[in-house]
């Protein structure tokens, strides 16, 4: 098989959602479906497997929440799908605005009961800027939920994004008898905890005798509901999904395993497959001959025991093969991989080769950072990596002067990973780490007693934001920076932040000093 069938195969997506939406479960039956997993539960299972060699992990263990993400590989219907399911919870989003740069594509999930919530937003606000296709299923159709129609308009309003439905269901709750496919005419019907192909039987017709023996006294309800929805909702258009002008919905209900393979079935057809991507400014195409590719992700310490660090390598052009000599763009070294692995969950298993679309894991003793091209010897580098304004600041009090250089080291590894960003301010020694939401402290606090050995606490300050600043006077600049310097300070990479306390006092700098950028992002990671 040439690249070219290689990479026209290959479905690389995220998995998006609010906390408690159901993306987990949807990913477990994904991979149920695809023959990836035998029985359901069994990724659950295996997290507690990982819980006894990685102490980290028991975070998650404690709150029941996914702090980090989760890459999955499976073969379905002849294409190779590649699963990124990344954490729901709004105090971890840094590592999804990160993953959501590595996919070709996304799928939105939303609870029927709840609908539209914050964190849903924020993250499809994300696919928007780099024009991710989105997809879309409401789940949890079997509980007693929310209006469809109710929620399709939701979604236009709140989210800014037309719907295309191509399944529509067959009451709702305790009345929910099944999805009707709108552009196949099939109607799936509904059985609690089926692990197997669901019933399916083809309508012609709404005025199908079959469909009002199905349907019984919802049948009126039902057919109202279609014709509508027929008549007001555009019917699924391809390009204007790729172009993510539209979302196509399905309706379902993950944890039953219903609706879930009619939505795998149709991604698969429709996703797009790797795209290209934009390097110094210019197309790099997925089927030239050339390997390149990009760190989007670093996890340290996946096993405490050893100290390792596992980079996540997105690729984008070529063939990547094992133990073959590359181009590490940052530091102008060639470098080579012996060990690199593909992924079934936190399961992994060395790889040969790998085509665009794919994500590896690269054993790393330091050398890479978030954001890093690896190229077959291109100076190139792809687009930055978007990192955004914390939205909590502390400064980090050291409370054993002994483990002074492990706290750095931990402090200087953790925020490599991106799980908060450090910030230093001049003639103060301590350091400030800026997170997006307070369930990050008490991650990395635990993460540096129990990986480096380090005891700390956090003292709060009064910043709400952090503005990178430019201008193109650079002696304009620095006069700013030596006048405002109190509430002035330096990522990692010795860019000068200001700090604001409120919006209205950063709203006043912005009007006060035009000559000054004050940016709420930056790509230099």
């Amino acid at each position: 098989m040439n690249i070219l069938d290689e990479i026209s195969r290959r479905r690389t997506f995220g998995i998006i959602s609010h906390p408690d939406a159901g993306k987990t479960t949807l990913t477990e039956k994904l991979l149920l479906f695809g023959g990836a997993i035998r029985t359901a539960g069994a990724i659950k299972s295996k997290k507690a497997d990982r819980y006894a060699t990685s102490d980290f992990m028991e975070i998650e263990k404690q709150r029941g929440i996914s702090v980090a993400t989760s890459v999955m590989g499976f073969e379905y219907g002849g294409r190779k799908i590649n699963i990124l399911d990344t954490p729901g919870h709004a105090d971890f989003c840094e590592d999804t605005y990160r993953t959501l740069t590595a996919v070709d594509s996304a799928l939105m999930v939303i609870d029927c009961v709840k609908g539209v919530e914050e964190q849903t937003y924020k993250l499809l606000d994300v696919c928007r800027m780099r024009t991710t296709p989105v997809m879309t299923l409401i789940n949890k159709c079997d509980r007693e939920g929310r209006d469809p129609i109710s929620l399709l308009d939701e979604i236009e309003d709140r989210l800014s994004i037309n719907v295309s439905p191509v399944s529509w269901p067959l009451g709702i709750g305790k009345t929910f008898k099944g999805v009707y496919h709108l552009i196949d005419q099939r109607l799936v019907i509904f059985k609690p905890h089926t692990t197997a192909t669901q019933d399916v039987i083809q309508i012609n017709g709404l005025s199908d005798p079959k469909l009002k023996e199905i349907a019984g006294s919802d049948y009126s309800t039902f057919c109202e509901e279609v014709e509508m929805v027929q008549g007001v909702y555009p019917a699924f258009n391809k390009d204007a999904y790729l172009n993510g002008r539209v979302t196509p919905v399905f309706f379902g209900s993950a944890l039953n395993n219903f609706g879930v393979q009619e939505l795998l079935d149709f991604f698969v057809e429709q996703a797009p497959a790797p795209q290209d991507r934009i390097a110094n400014n210019q197309s790099v195409s997925a089927s030239q001959s050339d390997f390149s590719g990009f760190i989007f992700k670093i996890h340290a310490n996946i096993d405490p025991k050893h100290r390792n660090r596992l980079a996540f390598l997105r690729v984008c052009s070529g063939k990547f093969v094992r133990n073959t000599w590359f181009y590490h763009v940052r530091t102008g070294k060639k470098i080579k991989f012996s060990s690199p692995t593909a992924f079934m969950a936190q399961d992994k298993s060395v790889i040969e080769e790998a085509y665009p679309g794919d994500i590896i894991g690269l054993p790393d003793s330091g050398v890479f950072q978030i954001g890093d091209t690896i190229t077959a010897g291109t100076k190139m580098k792809y687009e930055g990596i978007p990192s955004f304004s914390p939205e909590i600041f502390r400064v980090v009090r050291n409370m054993d002067p002994l483990k002074t250089k492990q706290l750095k080291k931990g402090l200087e590894q953790l925020t490599e990973e991106g799980v908060a960003q450090l910030f230093s301010r001049e003639g103060d020694v301590r350091q400030i780490v800026g997170t997006v939401g307070a369930l990050q402290f008490d991650v990395i606090q635990y993460r540096l007693a129990n990986e480096y050995g380090a005891s700390c606490q956090f003292e709060p300050l009064p910043y709400t934001m952090a503005c990178w600043l430019s201008a193109e006077d650079p002696n304009i600049l620095n006069a700013y920076i030596k006048k405002r310097h109190r509430f002035i300070g330096y990522d990692k990479y010795k860019a000068p932040v200001y700090f604001a306390e409120t919006q209205w006092s950063l709203e006043r700098e912005i009007s006060e000093y035009k000559d000054i950028t004050f940016s709420k992002s930056t790509e230099k990671i």
